[in-house]
């Protein structure tokens, strides 16, 4: 008997795994709230033998080093990693026992990073599970440009050739278990589905059906920008990730939260952007608690910047401050929950801007063409498949660098959906412009009348 149980971090777009027997389990790339991966052993009555590193990851900071203190679990990195801690290294080949007749063997996987090393479930010798990581996904491969642009096309080619030599060592039922590729900017393309086989992946995984050249060149093409904070994970975890706080940060009045703007600080609205359009702390950013949190918040604001978060509950604030720990974002410099009327000084009012629909801008463009600027913040594959004539686009990890790249005007903003145009939105309310949040699915701007081309 075994089992596997998935430990999904969605916001990042990964997944963590327990897998064991009866009595004791191994934990697979672990977040770093490690409480989420002890409940689940708790819940199973196993005891932790074995925390293992994939490799040493680049978009979140693991929960590894302190999941094997706390429960003196064996902590399995690969060999090749370069880490400043106490570890027992694992090379290709190398078996470890878990519980009765459940193994775990190492399997030499590098492309993602040179070190990779992915892990082969055996249960009385057979194969079942085959936890990836970063190497084969579903329907695609970990993207292998986060370790040093020397290096990506060698990488790229490493990734093809440990794709082939899992598929070829392994049985075609055996389930294939990735860390990336739920979303995750580590993923070198968008995946599809949420199981997947080794038999699955011979016939849908390009990294299994193109020969190398054109899986490499394909590969290289469509890399788009990677998210600036990855530049430091790997450090933080390679020094090794100090324990996590997740008490509530101090207080903010609303003199404080004045005073933490004025100092130039990050003050970030985690309400929904409908509320925060309607009333808002004139200088705040709109980050939505429910959109993906950490990737764009982490993303934009500059690193070591201090943060005050903004929420409408105590549960929201602490929802967020996990999802901000796992990007290393570790403690608010204060925080409030309420709403607007609570944050502002006496005599302050609210800021606002207003939300449309495509229709809408259809409509004041009809009316008014060369008063107004459209603005695209969506990904430059996205733009590519259909876009605005006569739109600018500043993707939207990248506005609050370029804002004086947008013309004069008023601003109407978009994304593919919304989320997205309420950040830049308050970004550049806060700037001080006119600005409209076109709050609508990109399929409705041609049905409204806008012109859309493609290239």
């Amino acid at each position: 008997m075994f089992f596997v149980d998935t430990i999904e971090l969605e916001v990042l777009g990964n997944r963590s795994y327990l897998a064991g027997g009866e009595r004791a389990a191994v934990a697979v790339d672990p977040p770093r709230d490690v409480d989420q991966v002890l409940a689940a052993a708790a819940r199973r009555g196993v005891r932790m033998s074995h925390v293992v590193e994939t490799h040493i990851h680049n978009d979140y900071v693991t929960g590894g080093l302190e999941l094997a203190r706390i429960t003196g679990a064996v902590y399995l990195v690969p060999a090749g990693a370069r880490v400043s801690f106490p570890r027992t290294p694992v090379a290709d080949g190398d078996t470890v026992d878990v519980d009765t007749d459940l193994t775990l063997t190492a399997v030499a996987t590098p492309g993602h990073t040179p070190h990779h090393t992915a892990y082969v479930l055996g249960v009385e010798g057979r194969p079942v599970a085959a936890f990836t990581g970063g190497s084969l996904l579903i329907g695609a491969v970990g993207r292998p440009d986060l370790v040093e642009p020397r290096l990506t096309e060698q990488l790229a080619r490493a990734q093809h050739a440990s794709a082939h030599r899992l598929a070829d060592a392994l049985p075609d039922d055996t389930a294939v278990l990735p860390t990336h590729g739920f979303g995750s900017f580590c993923s070198s393309a968008q995946t599809d589905g949420d199981a997947t086989t080794i038999g699955k992946e011979k016939v849908a995984n390009a990294a299994l059906t193109a020969d190398a050249e054109t899986f490499v060149a394909d590969l290289l093409t469509g890399l788009e920008d990677v998210p600036a904070y990855y530049a430091h994970m790997g450090p933080a975890n390679a020094a090794g990730p100090a324990p996590v706080d997740l008490t509530p940060p101090a207080v903010a009045d609303p003199d404080e939260i004045a005073a933490r703007l004025a100092a130039g600080e990050w003050v970030v609205d985690l309400r929904h952007r409908i509320a925060f359009a309607e009333g808002h702390v004139a200088g705040s950013f709109n980050f939505e608690a429910d959109g993906k949190l950490a990737t764009y918040l982490a993303w934009m604001i500059p690193w070591g910047k201090p943060v005050t978060l903004l929420a409408d509950t105590a549960g929201q604030l602490a929802a967020a401050q996990r999802e901000l720990v796992r990007v290393g974002i570790d403690r608010p410099a204060a925080a409030a929950t309420g709403g607007p009327a609570g944050w502002l000084r006496d005599g302050e009012s609210p800021a606002s801007f207003p939300r449309a629909t495509f229709a809408e801008l259809a409509e004041q463009d009809r009316r008014d063409g060369s008063g107004i600027v459209v603005l695209d913040v969506r990904r430059d594959s996205e733009r590519a498949e259909g876009r605005i004539a006569g739109s600018v686009h500043i993707p939207i990890h990248q506005l609050h660098r370029r804002l004086g790249e947008v013309p004069d005007g008023t601003v109407w903003v978009h994304c593919a959906g919304g989320m997205r145009a309420g950040i830049a939105a308050s970004v550049l309310d806060a700037a001080g412009r006119r600005v409209v949040a076109v709050d609508d699915g990109f399929d409705a701007a041609a049905e409204a009348g806008l012109t859309v081309v493609t290239g």
